[in-house]
């Protein structure tokens, strides 16, 4: 079995076009780093990191066709899984050699479990670690091989060998440890299940929705609370009511929501 192969399933001419016009991209002329790059910041910049199916009550369903109906034609986002997953779909359909990769992502006190997260290696000259799915991290793909400091717009990041697997830290800060065995998306079902349903999950804690904008800062809805960051790192905070957070999930995000994701304590 080719592990290299496209690890979801191929998405149709028709489909690629609709997923790159969701990106704001022409489909590049060739599979190569800058346009991995291209690709990765523009999605960053148009779909964005949210864990709101968790707390509408909708299945967070891994398969290439159901991410496309939700990320694409739904015009919604959605976590790693989802975003990665579906990511590595249109990479594998527009000619990139791509291998879905599971991480343990550093917590305050200890490494999270297995299949935490998913992380993409894609194989061009040589290979690149894409990821469009951990919210702020780096903007552009990078250099698994190369061993000292790349700098990005969203920092400095190092890969650093931890026995047969890699640390990838920003700014001195370790995010997470990536395993290189090859996977496919259905190996990562049971944590995504755990990471929707279980009262330990983060997820669960409250709705959240964040996006990269297109001068390098960031805009997330956290709960009730609307944060701007700035590229230089201020931040302006302030409460949004009900209507209010309707409003701005579809004028911050293009999320079109008929109700509330439930909040903790709200009767939405």
């Amino acid at each position: 079995m080719d592990h290299h192969a496209n690890p979801s399933d191929p998405l149709d001419e028709h489909r690629i076009d609709a997923y790159l016009a969701r990106i704001g991209l022409p489909r590049p002329e060739r599979a190569d780093a800058e346009a991995l790059a291209a690709l990765q910041e523009a999605h960053l910049r148009s779909v964005p990191f949210e864990n709101l199916s968790i707390h509408l009550d909708e299945p967070v369903v891994l398969r290439a066709d159901a991410l496309f109906e939700k990320v694409v034609t739904g015009g919604r986002g959605g976590f790693c899984y989802e975003l990665n997953g579906l990511f590595a779909a249109l990479l594998g359909a527009l000619g990139f050699r791509v291998t879905l990769l599971a991480a343990r992502v550093f917590g305050a006190e200890r490494l999270g479990p297995p299949f935490d997260h998913m992380a993409l290696r894609v194989d061009l000259a040589e290979p690149w670690l894409a990821d469009v799915g951990f919210g702020r991290f780096s903007q552009r793909p990078l250099r698994l091989d190369a061993r000292g400091d790349q700098s990005d717009p969203a920092g400095t990041f190092t890969v650093t060998p931890y026995g047969d697997q890699l640390d990838v830290a920003q700014d001195g800060s370790p995010q997470y440890r990536l395993d290189p065995r090859p996977y496919e998306l259905v190996d990562f079902v049971p944590t995504c299940w755990w990471q929707a349903t279980s009262p330990d999950s983060h997820f669960r804690r409250a709705p959240m929705c964040s996006r990269l904008t297109s001068d390098g800062g960031r805009t997330t809805l956290s709960g009730t609370r609307l944060i701007r960051t700035s590229p230089t790192g201020e931040r302006e905070e302030r409460e949004l009511g009900g209507a209010e957070l309707l409003a701005a999930y579809r004028t911050e995000f293009g999320v079109d929501l008929e109700r509330l994701p439930g909040l903790p304590g709200a009767d939405a």
